[in-house]
């Protein structure tokens, strides 16, 4: 997975490809991007992750094949409907949940998003004047 945007080689963070080659030689690997083959140094590497296992946040915005999505209690606080929804809709073909019916059960009823206390609407309020 590619981990941030790199404009020069056309690739964006969260894309996902295959190493197709390592030229200890010359120094590089190539990462083949859906049949668009990208060339990186050794000193790139840092640009990408491994992605057999991502989190629904990183898979926001794709689609894969098939999507097994751990539910257990223990991840009590990542047990939240969206969340779930956000998983679930990232399988194009086949979704598996792997877990606990408690745990399910658990995410299906908090719909109730965390109040973020950013004190955002004070502070436009106090800058509204200054744009």
């Amino acid at each position: 997975m590619h981990l941030r945007n790199n404009y020069r080689k056309e690739v964006f963070n969260g894309d996902i490809g295959i190493v197709h080659g390592i030229d200890l030689e010359r120094g590089c690997a190539e990462v083949d991007y859906e049949g668009r083959r990208v060339p990186y140094d050794f000193l790139e590497l840092d640009e990408l992750a491994l992605a057999y296992a991502i989190s629904v946040h990183k898979s926001q915005g794709s689609e894969y094949p098939a999507v097994v999505v751990p539910l257990i209690t223990q991840h009590y606080i990542m047990l939240q409907r969206n969340l779930l929804y956000t998983a679930l809709t990232r399988g194009k073909q086949l979704v598996v949940i792997v877990g606990t019916a408690k745990a399910l059960h658990v995410a299906l009823r908090n719909d109730h998003p965390r109040q973020r206390r950013s004190m955002l609407a004070r502070r436009l309020k106090m800058n509204i004047y200054s744009i």
